[in-house]
């Protein structure tokens, strides 16, 4: 029997921890790697292409919605699962715009983690019940929203949204460039851009801002182009 291979991405080692110990008793699973953030995630996928990816939301570097959305475009056969300890219907339809197969509550019980696995890696889509209940009301609040941003979204690049995510967590400009692996102009192109289309002058600003959509905190929406 070929076992589901998985892919852990939780920052906080005792969670993660907790994950790998709970999987590994299960005889139709397997662990096959670690992430401790959402850019290690995207790099992991990409060389180990595991089954199905666990994904935390709250992450430094890259948060879980940009990492599941990347995951996806580089591996598509993999199947992301959501787990986080954020229960806010913005929360929600960002994962479901990034393409995860589901969304679970890090309150759900480990028998339902491990029914979302399987249920992920057959092709079907998986929730916590109180997520569930909420899917129909979201559906109709995307109703005549199709080709229009969302009120109080802004319209940034997946490119955009990373350097924005490690600006707000206080990298200079040579910091980010590193970390992305393009140009210091490049990144500081890619903040006048930030700058221009958020209406925002200083770096206080593109940090709340952050903090407001839900890339490094709890907030509102982002819309990805």
């Amino acid at each position: 029997m070929k076992r589901i291979s998985v892919l852990l991405v939780e920052d906080h080692n005792v969670v993660r921890e907790g994950l790998r110990a709970l999987l590994r008793a299960e005889e139709d699973i397997e662990v096959v790697g670690e992430a401790r953030n959402g850019r290690e995630a995207v790099q992991l996928t990409g060389k180990l292409l595991p089954d199905v990816v666990v994904m935390d939301i709250a992450m430094p570097l890259l948060n879980g919605v940009e990492a599941t959305r990347q995951i996806l475009r580089i591996v598509p056969a993999t199947r992301v699962l959501v787990l986080s300890a954020h229960s806010e219907d913005e929360y929600v339809e960002q994962v479901l715009e990034a393409g995860a197969a589901g969304y679970l509550l890090k309150q759900t019980a480990a028998n339902v983690l491990v029914k979302a696995i399987r249920e992920a890696h057959a092709g079907h889509r998986f929730f916590s019940p109180s997520i569930s209940k909420r899917l129909s009301d979201l559906r109709q609040k995307s109703i005549g929203r199709v080709g229009r941003p969302r009120k109080g979204a802004a319209r940034l690049t997946s490119r955009e949204v990373e350097v924005l995510q490690l600006i707000a967590e206080g990298m200079a400009n040579k910091e980010t460039a590193a970390e992305l692996g393009i140009s210091i102009k490049t990144v500081e192109k890619h903040r006048q851009h930030l700058m221009s289309k958020l209406g925002i002058h200083d770096t206080a600003g593109l940090t709340r801002y952050a903090i407001s959509a839900g890339i490094i905190e709890t907030g509102g929406p982002i819309t990805i182009e």
